[in-house]
């Protein structure tokens, strides 16, 4: 029931000065310093004062939370006769320690070598921690209450209609809840198990010592994340090359702590589904949304099947790339060239004309929120990679972190993260407190959807074939990356989850040996698609996700729902709009799978996956199309 930071893709475009761009292959030491340079302007910082005005209001309230939730515990063993106040307490405690997370997290991931609003951060943590571990009896009592005398009170007592997914949930879960004491040990373990994840990001993020390399044309880089995600796409392959050894070589040093690291996490993944009475880690993951097991098991294999269309893309790259021998090195490169940069207000306007089909209401209030200071845009030293959206402040508004660069990726990723803010503004103003938190299964679908309405938007002003080439491979990219690439890391996350609960200790040259065997396959290795090499295995210690407990299936089942919302919303298919926006203004009513086939897409199935296999040939027709055409020549016969 906590509500979350969405956080984006693993490996986000950044690394740009705060007002314009810096060219590739420009003489720079770091992307991240050279955004530090500048002064962003005013409306590209956050403003978190809504949140709290001051450092010592923000303390006042971890005490008022430390406080209230020690007050709970006169509700133990009285929860049959005073259900619903108890829940109101319960409710307002677990909101008042989100919105003291908020302030502290946002602002630590600010700077992360700031070590005093790191330490503010785990203060903020624990007193959430402890809020969990004082009401954990919560569920015990209610299952004592059970499901019958649940039902009476909610026909008895019309406050507790705000509480009835909650009650029925625990309902429901049942076979996987412990005693009371049971439930408070597990809850009071969760600043434990989440030391991986932290420890994992202090190191990429601020203590490993990333290399520094000269690129072929002379260019000094001092190859951080950032750095490593802008010069990874370079025009010069071997520059590339460079940048994958110097960078995955850098990570391999540390391949024995890093595996230690994600090894605990996966452990402790293991832990506890195990003291739910899970016979997986996977089936406890998902069973927390009630998704059913056959959606991860048909995304795997649906994904598996549908690995010739990515072969086709692949071939089509190294084709346009002009390379016989294509590299995983040389998979970020766009297909054709464009310099063309946008400022932030540039890409905030095109997200509005894009969205457009969604509503006057939800462009409106989209447009407040980039007025509102909402989002902290630029690459800072020491600022947390990547990008998330943070609406854990329901009496505020959600918060973005981004590293804006000014390429197309970056705006991608602006429209991308406003989707998850517009679900949580939908969600918020919809639902009362206890039903706004939308599951995790369902939360990437705004977002990709947002996605896929830019894209379209994009091709219809594209000026040239060019353009409409570069905008078709960069959709072509965005498939791979949120639909394979992720069904891939899925899959690995399967793997490793599975190594363990069979016996099988993990360590760094473990996690290498089957990271790189499910690379070889998606890739093509064996059939000469795309050389991997042993280096590529080192991907694996860099991507985030996997500390976040089954996480990234989510997105590539939530590209396929979107994919089909987007196509039926532009297309004006009569009722899908009404139904997409009630799906995000649904909040965590129901159960995310009942309310996303309610809105008429079913994950369970292989039809919403080979849909997305079937946009992707369709794309590299067009593309196929367009090459023919600027050659001279009639288009070949078309791929399968």
């Amino acid at each position: 029931m906590r509500p979350r930071s969405v956080l984006t893709r693993p490996l986000t475009c950044f690394s740009l000065a705060a007002l314009c761009c810096i060219p590739l292959g420009a003489a720079y030491t770091s992307a991240a310093e050279a955004a530090d340079a500048v002064t962003p302007r005013v409306q590209d910082t956050w403003d978190l004062s809504g949140v709290y005005p001051t450092i010592e209001a923000w303390q006042a309230a971890v005490v008022q939370v430390n406080a209230d939730a020690d007050k709970l515990a006169a509700c133990q063993g009285h929860l049959r006769e005073q259900l619903r106040p108890c829940l109101d307490q319960r409710f307002a405690v677990q909101e008042l320690a989100n919105r003291v997370n908020t302030y502290a997290s946002n602002l630590s991931n600010h700077d992360t070598r700031d070590a005093e609003w790191q330490g503010r951060a785990q203060v903020a943590e624990l007193a959430y921690t402890h809020f969990d571990s004082v009401s954990s009896f919560f569920a015990p009592e209610i299952l004592a209450i059970g499901g019958p005398g649940v039902e009476a009170a909610i026909a008895a007592d019309p406050g507790l209609k705000t509480y009835a997914y909650y009650l029925r949930s625990i309902v429901q879960d049942a076979p996987h809840t412990l005693d009371a004491a049971g439930e408070q040990l597990l809850a009071s373990s969760g600043t434990i198990r989440g030391e991986p994840d932290h420890i994992h990001g202090l190191l990429i993020n601020a203590e490993l010592p990333w290399p520094d390399i000269t690129l072929s044309d002379g260019t000094a880089v001092h190859l951080d994340p950032s750095a490593y995600t802008l010069y990874r796409q370079s025009p010069k392959r071997e520059d590339r090359a460079l940048v994958f050894d110097a960078f995955f070589g850098a990570l391999k040093k540390y391949q024995g702590v890093l595996g230690a690291t994600l090894g605990a996490a996966v452990q402790s993944d293991w832990f506890v589904a195990q003291a739910r009475h899970y016979d997986t880690s996977v089936a406890a993951s998902v069973d927390g949304d009630h998704v059913p097991a056959a959606v991860y098991a048909t995304l795997v294999s649906s994904t598996n099947k549908n690995l010739p269309t990515l072969h086709r893309y692949l071939r089509l790259r190294a084709k346009m790339l002009g390379i016989t021998d294509l590299a995983y090195s040389d998979l970020y490169p766009p297909l054709v060239a464009n310099n063309r940069t946008w400022t932030v207000d540039e890409a905030t306007a095109l997200t509005l004309e894009a969205t457009r089909p969604l509503g006057a209401a939800y462009t409106s209030q989209m447009e407040a929120g980039f007025k509102g200071r909402w989002m902290d845009v630029y690459p800072g030293l020491g600022k947390r990679g990547g990008a998330y959206m943070d609406g854990a402040a329901y009496a505020v508004h959600p918060f973005l972190l981004l590293n804006y660069n000014g390429d197309y990726e970056s705006v991608s990723t602006l429209a991308h993260e406003w989707g998850h803010a517009m679900h949580s503004v939908l969600s918020a103003k919809a639902q009362p407190y206890a039903t706004a938190d939308y599951a995790t299964f369902i939360a990437e679908i705004a977002s990709t959807c947002n996605e896929a309405l830019l894209m379209q938007a994009m091709l219809r002003n594209a000026k040239d074939d060019d353009e409409r080439l570069f905008f078709l491979g960069s959709q072509l990219e965005g498939l791979r990356t949120t639909y394979f690439r992720q069904a891939q890391f899925a899959e690995f996350e399967m793997a490793i989850h599975d190594q363990v609960e069979h016996g099988t200790p993990l360590t760094g040259e473990s996690l290498s040996a089957t990271y790189l065997d499910i690379l070889k396959r998606y890739y093509g290795d064996k059939e000469g698609v795309t050389h991997i090499s042993e280096r590529d295995a080192m991907e694996w210690a860099y991507i985030p996700h996997f500390y976040y407990n089954f996480y990234v299936y989510q997105y590539a089942t939530s590209i396929a729902a979107s994919s089909q919302f987007s196509a039926d919303i532009l297309g004006k298919k009569p009722g899908v709009l009404d139904k997409y926006i009630t799906l995000l203004s649904s909040g965590g009513s129901d159960d995310p799978y009942k309310l996303l086939t309610t809105a008429g897409v079913d994950l369970a199935t292989p039809a919403p996956y080979d849909a997305v296999a079937a946009q992707m040939n369709r794309v590299m027709d067009q593309m196929e199309a367009l090459m023919a055409k600027k050659a001279g020549a009639k288009p070949g016969k078309k791929g399968k």
